[in-house]
Parts: structure tokens; C-alpha cells; sequence
């Protein structure tokens, strides 16, 4: 792999990763947003879920923007309403504003989430694909590992609303390497047959197409096993374990050193065995972890120890499920992969949104719940990749 290849996972890494910055960083905050607006941590916990709500449904306009006016535009767009809603979010004077921020703060990061990934699929299809997106997934799992710690210590020193105003910082770097770094990949003429009527044209094919929508729905499982995870996790270590913020933001960190690094084989993988068999074979084995995971705690035997343990190799298998399925999904719609990136990213966080809530109806301040919700959801996973994928692949094998 040359140079420009790394460079290129860097810098897209980077530019996916501003938008969920703005989740890990504030994770340990959370308590201490509550008790500072005066909020119980249900309401505490909209800020996430319409950070979440505005994050998917975004995405359904910056993938047609991004096949209409080219790549970057819409990133500059995207990115810059990201910095002024994070300006807004640290000014916040009660809860309801937070929250109303955090809804454009969504809107806003979207951009970064959808047109990496169609910028991937411009540039390369297959293995060659799957490395690269793993690749940036590397780049963007620095997020999961770094905002955590570096937004302990900005709240030790500056409270939580410092954790915005760094995130307007990166905002900012952002825009920097989008000017200086990034070149076109979807040129003018690319982009003639492009418009609202061929955007929904897209969307209704997208829609159509079981294999699409299969892989969608298994990533987005997966997703949602994460994001349960993310959503409840800091008051399950902080409150109910005792961990301090930045204690949590090292246990927090680990789960996602396990996902990045064991993402980072997909490419090999996938050229020895072949992406599907991979995905099938990870998602058997993500959901067994985390099943064994939710009997052995439900059982009586939940430390944390014990929890960590298994969460840190389910989310390691989830590290090869997530690059496989998108790529899967994207192969067959080079023409709108911007469009068929928005409609993923919205489903998958569609699906995430419905786990969170359906999980938070269930949260009692322990661990058990948080356990069982990640467990259904990898568990929804297996079921639907053996019906479909699974199915489909006996059937080739057999002639």
C-alpha cells in the first residue's frame, strides 16, 4: 500500500471522526451536565439521543448533495454548521437548549459520517475497498480511545462546557485539511445526471435491494450493540462501579483498541477467505460473546471485570463485521454511493436509536439491562445474517 494510500485513510478518518468527537468527549460529563442544569439522567440523556435522531436523519440529504455537487461542498457545509452549533452548545443555560443544540450539532456531523465512505467507494471497490475502509476506521477509532481521556481532563480543568469548545476546535482543523488536503473524487461530470428525481429514483432502487438492505441491517445491529453500550455505560461505571471519569474513560477506551485493531486483518482476511465468509463467521462469534455475556451477569456473576472481558472480544469480532457489511453493501452502487451511504448511515442509526430507547425504558442504574440490550442486538444480528446471508451461501456452495 503506498503513501497516498495511508494518507488518504488518514485524513477521511479524521473528518468521520468530528461528528462521534462530539460524543465520546463529553461521555464523562454526563453526571456532571445533569447535576449542573439541574436535569435527572433520563433528560440528561436526550442530549445524546437528539444528537443521534438529527446524526441519521441528516444523512439522508448529504448523500444526494455529495452525488449533485461533488464530495467536498457538502463536507464544508456540513462541518461548518458542526461549529457553530458546538459554539452553542457551551453557551447553554439549561437543558432544553443544550438539547436544541445538540439536535444541529447532529445535523452538522452527518457530513462526515456519509461521504468518506463515498469517497472510499469512488476510489476503489473489493479488498482494496475493505482496506481502505478499515484503514480509516483505524483513523476514526481514535476516537473512542482519545476524546474519552482528552474529555476527562478538559472538564478536571475546564468543566464540561470546555468539551465543546474543543470540539469547535477540531471542527475548525477539519475545515483546514478539507481545504488543503482532500481533492475532488466525484468530478462535474459525474455529477450531470445527478438531481433531486434521480435522488429518490436512487432511493427507491436502495430500497429494493435485499442485499443491500440485509447488510444494512446487520451493520447496523452491530451499531446499535455499540451504541447501547455508549449511551448507558456512564452511569453504569461511573455510578453503579465507582470509576472516576477518567477511570471510565480508560475502560471505555480499551473496547474500542480491541475494535480497531482486530479491523484492522479485514483486508487480509477478506482476500484469503472472502468478505462474506469473514462477516459470517464474525458476527457468529460477536454474538456469542455477548450473549455468554448477558446469561453469565444476569446469573449473578456481573463485575466489571467480568463484563469488560467480554465486551472486549465481542466488540474485537464487531471490528470485522462493520467494514465488511458496508462494503458489501456499497459494491453494486458505485453511480449513487453517496446516496447509498446516506441511506445506511440513517437506517443504522435509525435502528441505534431504537435500541437506546428501547433500552433506556429497561435501565435500572446496573449493569444487567445494559448487558442484555447489547445481547439482543448481536443476537438480531446472527439471526439475520444465518437467514440471509448464511442461506445464500449454502445455496452457492451446493451448486
Amino acid at each position: 500500500m503506498t503513501a497516498s494510500f495511508f494518507r488518504m485513510a488518514l485524513i477521511l478518518g479524521l473528518l468521520s471522526a468530528i461528528g462521534p468527537f462530539a460524543i465520546d468527549m463529553y461521555l464523562p460529563a454526563l453526571p456532571s451536565i445533569g447535576q449542573d442544569l439541574h436535569a435527572d439522567n433520563n433528560v440528561t440523556q436526550l442530549t445524546l439521543l437528539a444528537f443521534f435522531i438529527s446524526f441519521a436523519l441528516a444523512q439522508l440529504v448529504y448523500g444526494p448533495l455529495s452525488d449533485m455537487w461533488g464530495r467536498k461542498m457538502p463536507l464544508y457545509l456540513g462541518i461548518g454548521i458542526f461549529a457553530v452549533a458546538s459554539i452553542g452548545c457551551a453557551l447553554s443555560t439549561n437543558i432544553e437548549t443544550l438539547i436544541a443544540f445538540r439536535f444541529v450539532q447532529g445535523i452538522g456531523g452527518a457530513a462526515g459520517m456519509v461521504i468518506p465512505r463515498a469517497i472510499v467507494r469512488d476510489m476503489h471497490t473489493g479488498v482494496q475497498a475493505a482496506r481502505l475502509m478499515s484503514l480509516l476506521m483505524l483513523v476514526f477509532s481514535i476516537s473512542p480511545i482519545l476524546a474519552p481521556l482528552t474529555g476527562s481532563a478538559v472538564i478536571e480543568f475546564y468543566g464540561w462546557r470546555g468539551v465543546f469548545w474543543a470540539v469547535t476546535i477540531a471542527a475548525f482543523i477539519g475545515l483546514v485539511l478539507l481545504a488543503t488536503q482532500l481533492e475532488e473524487t466525484r468530478p462535474a461530470r459525474e455529477r450531470s445526471g445527478s438531481g433531486l428525481k434521480s435522488a429518490m429514483t436512487a432511493y427507491r432502487l436502495l430500497l429494493a435491494d435485499r442485499n443491500f438492505l440485509t447488510l444494512t441491517f446487520i451493520g447496523g445491529l452491530g451499531i446499535s450493540s455499540f451504541l447501547v453500550y455508549l449511551a448507558n455505560s456512564p452511569f453504569v461505571l461511573i455510578q453503579h462501579y465507582g470509576l472516576t471519569p477518567t477511570e471510565y474513560s480508560f475502560a471505555f477506551s480499551i473496547n474500542a483498541v480491541s475494535f480497531f485493531a482486530v479491523s484492522q486483518a479485514t483486508g487480509w482476511l477478506g482476500e484469503r477467505f472472502g468478505l462474506v465468509r469473514v462477516m459470517r463467521i464474525a458476527v457468529s462469534a460477536f454474538a456469542l460473546a455477548m450473549v455468554v455475556m448477558a446469561v453469565v451477569m444476569a446469573a449473578g456473576f456481573n463485575q466489571l471485570p467480568v463484563m469488560a472481558s467480554f465486551l472486549f472480544i465481542g466488540y474485537g469480532f464487531l471490528g470485522l463485521v462493520i467494514p465488511t457489511s458496508a462494503v458489501l453493501a456499497l459494491e453494486d452502487h458505485g453511480a449513487i454511493a453517496g446516496t447509498a451511504s446516506s441511506l445506511m448511515g440513517t437506517l443504522h442509526f435509525v435502528i441505534a436509536a431504537v435500541a437506546m430507547v428501547i433500552s433506556s425504558l429497561f435501565f435500572d442504574g446496573t449493569a444487567v439491562p445494559m448487558a442484555a440490550g447489547i445481547a439482543l442486538c448481536a443476537f438480531a444480528a446472527f439471526v439475520l445474517t444465518q437467514a440471509t446471508i448464511g442461506r445464500r451461501a449454502a445455496v452457492a456452495a451446493a451448486e
